[in-house]
Protein backbone atom coordinates (compact mmCIF):
# COMPACT_ATOMS: atom_id res chain seq x y z
CA UNK A 1 0.00 0.00 0.00
CA UNK A 2 1.21 3.49 -0.82
CA UNK A 3 0.23 6.37 1.45
CA UNK A 4 0.57 9.95 0.18
CA UNK A 5 0.15 12.96 2.46
CA UNK A 6 -1.79 15.97 1.26
CA UNK A 7 -2.59 19.20 3.05
CA UNK A 8 -3.75 19.07 6.66
CA UNK A 9 -5.77 15.90 7.35
CA UNK A 10 -5.95 14.50 3.81
CA UNK A 11 -4.23 11.28 2.78
CA UNK A 12 -4.42 9.16 -0.35
CA UNK A 13 -4.09 5.36 -0.25
CA UNK A 14 -3.19 3.37 -3.36
CA UNK A 15 -2.79 -0.35 -4.00
CA UNK A 16 -2.95 -2.33 -7.24
CA UNK A 17 -4.30 0.70 -9.11
CA UNK A 18 -7.04 1.34 -6.55
CA UNK A 19 -7.32 4.82 -5.01
CA UNK A 20 -8.99 5.76 -1.72
CA UNK A 21 -8.86 9.31 -0.31
CA UNK A 22 -9.56 10.34 3.29
CA UNK A 23 -10.65 13.82 4.43
CA UNK A 24 -10.09 16.08 1.40
CA UNK A 25 -10.82 19.41 3.06
CA UNK A 26 -10.32 23.08 2.39
CA UNK A 27 -6.64 22.96 3.37
CA UNK A 28 -5.86 20.05 1.04
CA UNK A 29 -5.03 19.96 -2.66
CA UNK A 30 -7.65 19.08 -5.30
CA UNK A 31 -5.14 16.75 -6.98
CA UNK A 32 -5.52 14.37 -4.04
CA UNK A 33 -8.82 13.31 -5.64
CA UNK A 34 -7.40 12.63 -9.11
CA UNK A 35 -8.46 9.11 -10.07
CA UNK A 36 -10.08 8.44 -6.70
CA UNK A 37 -12.65 5.64 -6.70
CA UNK A 38 -14.06 6.33 -3.25
CA UNK A 39 -13.65 8.86 -0.44
CA UNK A 40 -13.88 8.61 3.34
CA UNK A 41 -14.85 11.66 5.41
CA UNK A 42 -14.52 11.63 9.20
CA UNK A 43 -16.84 14.55 9.97
CA UNK A 44 -18.55 17.72 8.80
CA UNK A 45 -15.92 20.41 9.41
CA UNK A 46 -14.66 22.07 6.23
CA UNK A 47 -11.01 21.33 6.94
CA UNK A 48 -12.02 17.66 6.49
CA UNK A 49 -14.64 17.94 3.74
CA UNK A 50 -14.53 20.45 0.91
CA UNK A 51 -17.84 19.99 -0.88
CA UNK A 52 -16.65 22.07 -3.84
CA UNK A 53 -13.71 19.74 -4.43
CA UNK A 54 -15.95 16.70 -4.12
CA UNK A 55 -18.60 17.98 -6.54
CA UNK A 56 -15.85 18.77 -9.04
CA UNK A 57 -14.51 15.25 -8.64
CA UNK A 58 -18.03 13.88 -9.12
CA UNK A 59 -18.37 15.80 -12.37
CA UNK A 60 -15.34 13.92 -13.66
CA UNK A 61 -16.34 10.59 -12.12
CA UNK A 62 -20.09 10.19 -11.50
CA UNK A 63 -19.41 6.75 -9.96
CA UNK A 64 -17.44 8.29 -7.07
CA UNK A 65 -18.77 7.32 -3.63
CA UNK A 66 -18.25 9.37 -0.48
CA UNK A 67 -18.63 7.61 2.87
CA UNK A 68 -19.39 9.96 5.77
CA UNK A 69 -21.40 10.33 9.01
CA UNK A 70 -25.07 11.26 8.68
CA UNK A 71 -24.71 14.87 9.93
CA UNK A 72 -21.97 15.50 7.36
CA UNK A 73 -24.14 14.03 4.60
CA UNK A 74 -27.11 16.15 5.65
CA UNK A 75 -24.97 19.29 5.40
CA UNK A 76 -23.80 18.38 1.88
CA UNK A 77 -26.95 17.78 -0.21
CA UNK A 78 -24.88 18.63 -3.30
CA UNK A 79 -23.34 15.16 -3.08
CA UNK A 80 -26.69 13.51 -3.81
CA UNK A 81 -26.64 9.74 -4.18
CA UNK A 82 -22.83 9.72 -4.02
CA UNK A 83 -23.10 10.18 -0.25
CA UNK A 84 -23.08 6.92 1.72
CA UNK A 85 -23.82 7.22 5.43
CA UNK A 86 -21.58 5.25 7.81
CA UNK A 87 -21.74 4.58 11.54
CA UNK A 88 -19.29 3.25 14.12
CA UNK A 89 -19.14 -0.53 14.25
CA UNK A 90 -19.68 -0.98 10.54
CA UNK A 91 -17.27 -2.71 8.16
CA UNK A 92 -17.38 -1.75 4.50
CA UNK A 93 -15.38 -2.08 1.32
CA UNK A 94 -14.19 1.12 -0.37
CA UNK A 95 -12.04 1.09 -3.51
CA UNK A 96 -11.29 -2.54 -2.73
CA UNK A 97 -9.96 -1.72 0.76
CA UNK A 98 -11.59 -3.12 3.88
CA UNK A 99 -12.62 -0.25 6.15
CA UNK A 100 -13.70 -0.50 9.77
CA UNK A 101 -15.61 2.52 11.10
CA UNK A 102 -14.76 3.37 14.72
CA UNK A 103 -15.14 6.17 17.26
CA UNK A 104 -18.20 8.34 17.03
CA UNK A 105 -17.58 11.75 18.64
CA UNK A 106 -15.40 14.78 17.93
CA UNK A 107 -12.91 15.64 20.67
CA UNK A 108 -14.13 18.44 22.94
CA UNK A 109 -12.66 21.89 22.41
CA UNK A 110 -14.41 23.74 25.25
CA UNK A 111 -17.76 23.68 27.07
CA UNK A 112 -18.91 20.61 25.15
CA UNK A 113 -18.17 22.19 21.78
CA UNK A 114 -18.24 21.29 18.95
CA UNK A 115 -20.40 18.34 20.00
CA UNK A 116 -20.57 16.75 16.57
CA UNK A 117 -20.16 13.28 15.14
CA UNK A 118 -16.69 12.10 14.15
CA UNK A 119 -15.76 8.65 12.94
CA UNK A 120 -12.34 7.13 12.48
CA UNK A 121 -11.36 4.73 9.73
CA UNK A 122 -9.12 1.66 10.02
CA UNK A 123 -8.14 0.64 6.50
CA UNK A 124 -7.14 -2.97 5.78
CA UNK A 125 -6.60 -3.48 9.53
CA UNK A 126 -3.42 -1.46 9.01
CA UNK A 127 -3.85 2.32 8.65
CA UNK A 128 -5.84 4.33 11.19
CA UNK A 129 -7.15 7.84 10.49
CA UNK A 130 -8.95 9.14 13.60
CA UNK A 131 -10.23 12.43 12.23
CA UNK A 132 -10.67 14.92 15.08
CA UNK A 133 -10.59 12.46 17.92
CA UNK A 134 -8.22 10.43 20.06
CA UNK A 135 -10.34 7.27 20.01
CA UNK A 136 -8.25 4.14 20.54
CA UNK A 137 -9.51 1.21 18.43
CA UNK A 138 -9.63 -2.29 19.87
CA UNK A 139 -7.56 -3.82 17.09
CA UNK A 140 -3.89 -3.00 16.81
CA UNK A 141 -2.90 -1.01 13.72
CA UNK A 142 0.47 -0.75 12.03
CA UNK A 143 0.26 2.87 10.86
CA UNK A 144 -1.29 5.68 12.90
CA UNK A 145 -2.07 9.09 11.46
CA UNK A 146 -1.68 11.22 14.56
CA UNK A 147 -3.20 14.72 14.85
CA UNK A 148 -0.39 17.20 15.49
CA UNK A 149 -2.08 20.57 16.03
CA UNK A 150 -5.68 21.45 16.89
CA UNK A 151 -7.67 23.63 19.30
CA UNK A 152 -8.83 20.41 21.00
CA UNK A 153 -5.35 18.92 21.39
CA UNK A 154 -2.27 19.32 23.55
CA UNK A 155 1.08 17.63 23.07
CA UNK A 156 0.75 15.31 26.07
CA UNK A 157 -2.55 13.99 24.69
CA UNK A 158 -1.03 13.28 21.29
CA UNK A 159 1.83 11.36 22.92
CA UNK A 160 -0.59 9.41 25.14
CA UNK A 161 -2.69 8.61 22.07
CA UNK A 162 0.28 7.16 20.18
CA UNK A 163 1.39 5.16 23.22
CA UNK A 164 -2.15 3.78 23.68
CA UNK A 165 -2.57 2.75 20.03
CA UNK A 166 0.97 1.27 19.90
CA UNK A 167 1.44 1.43 16.13
CA UNK A 168 4.56 0.28 14.31
CA UNK A 169 4.86 3.76 12.81
CA UNK A 170 3.15 7.14 12.97
CA UNK A 171 2.83 10.09 10.59
CA UNK A 172 1.36 13.49 11.50
CA UNK A 173 -1.91 14.83 10.14
CA UNK A 174 -4.03 17.84 11.10
CA UNK A 175 -0.90 19.94 10.81
CA UNK A 176 -1.75 22.87 8.51
CA UNK A 177 -1.19 25.37 11.30
CA UNK A 178 2.34 24.15 12.06
CA UNK A 179 5.38 25.83 10.55
CA UNK A 180 8.71 24.03 10.21
CA UNK A 181 9.66 24.83 13.79
CA UNK A 182 6.35 23.46 15.04
CA UNK A 183 6.86 20.21 13.12
CA UNK A 184 10.39 19.93 14.47
CA UNK A 185 9.17 20.46 18.01
CA UNK A 186 6.35 17.91 17.66
CA UNK A 187 8.68 15.36 16.05
CA UNK A 188 11.24 15.75 18.80
CA UNK A 189 8.72 14.86 21.47
CA UNK A 190 7.27 11.99 19.43
CA UNK A 191 10.72 10.52 18.93
CA UNK A 192 11.52 11.01 22.63
CA UNK A 193 8.30 9.71 24.19
CA UNK A 194 6.04 8.29 21.46
CA UNK A 195 7.42 4.77 21.54
CA UNK A 196 7.05 4.27 17.80
CA UNK A 197 8.81 4.97 14.51
CA UNK A 198 7.73 8.56 13.80
CA UNK A 199 8.34 10.56 10.63
CA UNK A 200 6.84 13.62 8.97
CA UNK A 201 5.52 13.35 5.43
CA UNK A 202 5.41 16.70 3.66
CA UNK A 203 2.64 17.49 1.19
CA UNK A 204 2.97 15.19 -1.81
CA UNK A 205 5.42 12.83 -0.11
CA UNK A 206 4.63 9.13 0.05
CA UNK A 207 5.49 6.09 2.14
CA UNK A 208 5.20 2.46 1.14
CA UNK A 209 3.57 0.44 3.90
Amino acid sequence: MRLTKYGHACVRLEADGRVLVIDPGTFSEAEALDGAEEVLVTHEHPDHIDVGKLTAALAGNPALKIHLPRPAAEQAPELGDAAVVVEPGRRLTAAGFTVDVVGGAHAEIYDGLPGCANVGFVVDESVYHPGDSLFVPEARVETLLVPAAAPWLKLAEAIDFVRAVKPVRAFPIHDATLNDLGHEYFAGWMEFKGGTDYAQLRVGESATL
